[in-house]
This record gives structure tokens, sequence and C-alpha cells, in this order.
């Protein structure tokens, strides 16, 4: 087997992940991990996040439905940074409005403003978003927190994806290879990928 860490998906059943060595459960204990683990992505896993084989009976499909954000790319632009969003990406985990809210408020227009903050506040927040639906304009290289596990589940949301291959190719605009989130819940119209639906569903993971 490679020693390059790799996911896999199985058509209509669990995320198969191989070769990964650093992975953190919902509450950021540092998981035991084996060279080769099927991980729930049906949401109805009685034994999660691992596979059960509850895909089967939930009649789960590895594709289908429609997208909770559309696939474009909004540029926000600061006289020193600007930022660049895809919704199509964005999974909903408010890491934006938990840093740095007078930069990123849902609640205010644009949501997006980055001349409200440093150029070190916009920089933590593009690294803390596990979509990498926010990202530093004119530049092709993502900011990455370094102590991120290669996994990590998010309560209540999809697995956090940090430098593992991916089960297939970006589906979005400027979507990083490096960092990404994987669906959880089974509920994403783009599937493997998290699109936020499980927030609107109010889907819960025990």
């Amino acid at each position: 087997m490679s020693d390059t860490p790799i996911i896999e998906e199985r058509e209509n059943g669990p995320l198969v992940v191989k070769g990964i060595t650093h992975m953190r459960d919902t509450q950021g204990n540092e998981v035991e991990c084996k060279p080769v683990m099927a991980l729930c992505r049906c949401g109805q896993s009685k034994s999660k996040p691992y596979c059960d084989g509850s895909h089967k009976d939930a009649g789960f499909e590895s594709r289908g439905g429609t997208p909770a954000g559309r696939d474009r790319l909004i540029t926000y632009v600061g006289k020193e940074i600007s930022v660049n969003f895809n919704p199509l990406l964005c999974s909903h985990a408010a890491q934006c409005g938990k840093l740095v809210k007078h930069v990123f408020n849902a609640a205010e227009k644009p949501w997006v403003q980055p001349d409200n903050g440093t150029v070190e506040d916009v920089q933590a927040v593009v690294a803390a978003c596990p979509s990498g639906a926010l990202s530093i304009a004119d530049t092709s290289e993502p900011h990455l927190l370094p102590e991120r596990a290669q996994i990590q589940i998010e309560k209540n949301g999809p697995y956090w994806v940090l430098d593992v291959q991916s089960p297939v190719p970006p589906q979005a605009e400027n979507m990083s290879d490096r960092k990404f989130v994987l669906c959880r819940c089974g509920l994403s119209g783009n599937k493997p990928y998290c699109d936020g639906t499980h927030r609107d569903a109010k889907w819960r993971d025990d």
C-alpha cells in the first residue's frame, strides 16, 4: 500500500481512508488510525464515524441532489488584501464569524469587508476556513493551519480534510486540492464534498 494518504469513495457506500496517521474526533481528541478505515458518509451509521453498512438500508447514493450554493468566485477587494469566496464550497463552519466578526459578518452587506481588519486578521480567517471557500486573492497557495489534523470531524458537520488525496478531482472554481470538506450527512448536493446542507437540514450525528 502506498505511503501517500488517500481517500477513496465506494459507489453508494463509505469513504475508504488509507494511510492516515492523524485524525481527531468531534471533541478534538486523537483517534487511533488504522491502515485502512471505512468512514460513514450516509449519515445513518450507528457507529459513527465508521461505516456499519447502514447506507444499504438507507438507499444512499453517491451522487444526486442540487448543490446549496452556486459555483462562482466572488472577490471582496480591500486596499491591502482581497478575499475570494466560492459559495458552492462553503460548509458553514462559521470560523470566519467566530474569529474576526468585524471583517466577516453575514448580517452586513457586503459580508466580507477586508478593510475593517488587518492583513493578519484576514489571513488568519482564511487559514481557519476548513473548506477553502475563502482564499486570498491573487495567490495560488492556500493559507493553512499547520496544527490541523489530516482529518478532523466537525460536530454535526463534515470531515475537514488537509493534505490527503481527494476521492475525486476538484469540482468547483478555485477549489484547493490541499484542504476541503467531505459530506458526512449524506445530504449534500455536491457529493462527495460538503455544500452546507447539514446545517439547513439540522442534521445531528448522535
